[in-house]
This record gives structure tokens, sequence and C-alpha cells, in this order.
């Protein structure tokens, strides 16, 4: 009777609703529904995996029913995000802080943790200044957006943006919406960008935007190909560092540091959900260029501050890598490895030259099925990358081996692959 009576009243409840819904509503709301069938019937319709990250054990998950997964596509890259020092620092701080900032950081969000890890953050850059946000994204789109609405030139010239045609997604969501004149340039193509650079307006702001590993492809920018353009066209830089924050250079400051160019990057922009395990994002460089941004950027100023438990997480994580170099290390090994035993058994590896090791299916419905087999039928899990994140045709799988993945855990994993990717090659056939 329960469930008839809620049935009922579901019904009724909905009816009541669409009596109330605008007609603009209930045509936005069917236009999602034709959205969301077309994008399922293309198989890339995203579901999540719930999957609860077990400190002690990682890279090991359990699921919903309990079940342990070996997960292979965190972020977590250095496995800091349960290292004892940085589990002990957010608990300390949300002993004497307790969970919420309380405020922006105009407005009683701004901890003594806070400016510390903004000194340690301009520090591992080797530049005077940092600014922390509340993520990558929001760092990159804010930072960003209110650099290209600024005039240093004059009201009559605009900025001249070159960005990498493989920038994230919050590096465009930074470009759209204001009035630079955005040029894209072929991926790490420095004939290109020098052409683009050679014709654009004398005397106007330029900037290229690019980052320095392409989590999707794994390949690693010319930063000092990069800066020599930079330099010779009077050109800002901004360097999206989040995929090599705290794994590459001598204290982990990325590949601009282990290139030794961080000091000709105006601005550099990182992470700390990633090499750092925590969350949150930010950008260094100059003081009055970093003021500016802490002064007018809308996403700093009205947003709710970094949680001082994470705050005090990040710093600790950040003055424990900035040291462990064997660490980074590790990571390496690890991941050359797995691009061994993937080459080994003939599995379809793009080829990468840093930490991320991808796998290529090429069709979404595929790419899916794949990952679905590999967590139910063999408790592991690696994350379907599907479009709009790369082209059609360019599906993958994305495995980002930790300094505690083991060689017993990559033999399962490849054994597993193998006999998915034969089976599926066999019903194509």
């Amino acid at each position: 009777m329960w469930r008839c009576f809620s049935a009922a009243t579901g019904l009724r409840h909905r009816e009541t609703e669409i009596d109330r819904m605008s007609a603009a509503m209930i045509a936005f709301e069917a236009y999602c529904r034709v959205a969301l069938d077309d994008i399922r019937a293309q198989g890339r319709y995203r579901e999540f995996t719930p999957l609860c990250k077990q400190a002690a054990r990682f890279p090991y998950y359990s699921s919903a029913n309990g079940r342990e997964v070996l997960v292979w596509s965190a972020n977590d890259y250095l496995a800091m995000g349960g290292h004892p020092a940085v589990i002990e620092a957010s608990c300390a701080a949300a002993r004497e802080m307790g969970a919420g900032a309380g405020g922006t950081r105009n407005i009683s969000g701004t901890s003594p943790v806070h400016d510390a890890l903004e000194a340690e953050l301009a520090s591992l850059h080797g530049k005077p200044a940092a600014l922390l946000f509340t993520s990558g994204f929001v760092s990159n789109q804010a930072a960003l957006s209110t650099i290209l609405a600024s005039r240093p030139a004059g009201k009559d010239q605009l900025w001249q943006v070159f960005s990498d045609e493989k920038n994230h997604a919050s590096m465009i969501a930074g470009l759209k919406g204001t009035p630079a004149h955005v040029q894209i340039f072929r991926h790490n193509d420095m004939g290109h960008l020098e052409a683009l650079l050679k014709a654009a307006p004398e005397g106007a702001p330029k900037l290229i935007a690019f980052e320095s590993v392409y989590s999707m492809d794994a390949d690693i920018a010319p930063l000092a190909s990069i800066c020599d353009l930079a330099e010779a066209y009077g050109a800002m830089t901004y360097l999206d560092e989040v995929h090599a924050v705290g794994m590459y250079g001598p204290s982990g400051g990325g590949v601009s540091e282990r290139d030794g160019v961080a000091h000709r990057i105006d601005i550099i922009e990182g992470t700390l959900a990633k090499g750092f395990g925590c969350h949150g994002g930010y950008i260094a460089g100059q003081t009055e260029v970093v003021d500016y941004i802490r002064s007018v950027a809308p996403g700093f100023i009205f947003t709710t501050s970094m949680p001082p438990t994470t705050a005090a997480a990040a710093l600790a994580s950040v003055r424990h890598v900035r040291g462990d170099q064997a660490r980074r290390d590790k990571l390496f090994e690890r991941a050359e490895a797995l691009k061994r035993r993937f080459d080994a058994a003939g599995l379809p590896r793009i080829a990468s030259v840093s930490h991320i090791v991808p796998l290529h299916v090429g069709d979404a419905a595929l790419c899916k099925e794949v990952s679905r087999r590999l967590l139910e039928e063999f408790g592991m899990y690696a994350t379907p990358i599907n479009y709009p994140t790369v082209p059609r045709g360019q599906e993958r799988l994305r495995f980002t081996p930790t300094p505690v993945h083991t060689d017993a855990m990559m033999d399962r994993l490849v054994t597993a692959l193998v006999a998915i990717m034969k089976q599926s090659q066999r019903k194509a056939a």
C-alpha cells in the first residue's frame, strides 16, 4: 500500500509541479531531456562511480557495497592525501579553528595558515607573491579574465592572447567573455606561435597561455622555446603547472623549475589537489600583479575562503614534498614500469614523456565498456576519457601510477586489460 500511495502522491506532485512551471522552464526541461538522450546515444554520458578512499591503504578504495577497488586514475599523484603529517595538520587545524573559514578572505576568512601557505607557494616557484583560490579551475578563470579585462597599453589596445589548442577548459573559460583578441596556436607548435606573434598589432599587450604537462596526451610543452618567443616579441607568459607541481624539478616546483626557466615565466598557476593531495588552486608572480588580481578578481573576492583545515593540510604537504626527492623518483620509476608492461603486452599505449600513461581505445561506448568490466570483473578502476575532453575517435583510458602502485598490481592490471581488449576485438570483428 505504501508503494501505491507513494507513486500516486509522486504523480500528483509532478502534475502540480508542471502546473507551476513557466513555459520557458517546460521548454528548457524538454531540451535537457533530448540533449541527455543524445549524449547517452553517443556513449559519452558521464556516470559517477562512488568510491571511498582508504587513507591508510591508498591506492585502494572501497565501493558502496564494501568491495575493495584498486584505483588507477586518481590525481593524488604522489599519494600525499593520506600522509600522516598531512592528516594530522588538518585535524589540528580543525580542533583549533573549526571546519570552515567562516567568510571570504576579506571577511574573517584569512588565518595565519593562509598567509603561510601563500608564502610557501611563492617560495616554491621563486616568486615574490602567491594567491590562493578555492580550486585550480577558479584560479585560471579568475586570473586570466582579470588580466585580460585590463588595458595596460591604453583603452584602444586590446590584449592579444596566444593560447595552445589543448589548454584546459579552465583556461579557456578565463579567455572567454573578455575583450581580448584570442588566437589558438597548434599544440606545442613554435613555428605557428611565432607566425601569430609576428602578425600581432605593434604595441598591443601580448600574452601566451600554455600548460607544462598536458594531462590527456601526457606530453610536455617546450617551455624554454616559448620563453624565447615571449622575450623576442614582448609577450607575457602564463603557465599552468597543475599536472607538474610537486613532481617535477629538484623541489617540486614543476617543469619550469626542472627546465630552469621559472624566472622567465611571469605567472605560474598551480593546484594543491594533485601532486600535493589536498585541494585548492593558486597563482604565483610579481607582487603588484598578484595584488591587483587579489584586489579586483570577482572569483577571489566574492567566494568563501579555503577552509583552514585544507590550508593547513596543503601547507604540511608542500613543505614535505619539497624535500622528498625519493617520492618523486619513485613516481617516475613506477610510470616507466607500467609503460614497459603495456608495450610488452601489445596494448595500444599512447606515447608519453610524463608520469601519465594513456591507453587508446578510440570509441566512446567501448571506452566505457572497458572501464565497466575492469571494475566489475577485476575490481580495478580507470576513468574513461571521452569527448569533449578529447576529440571523437581519440577516446582513452588514463592511468596514473603512483609511488605506491606495486609490480603485482601492475601485473594484475595488464592481465585484465589484455583479456578485456581481446574479447572486445572479437566482438567488433
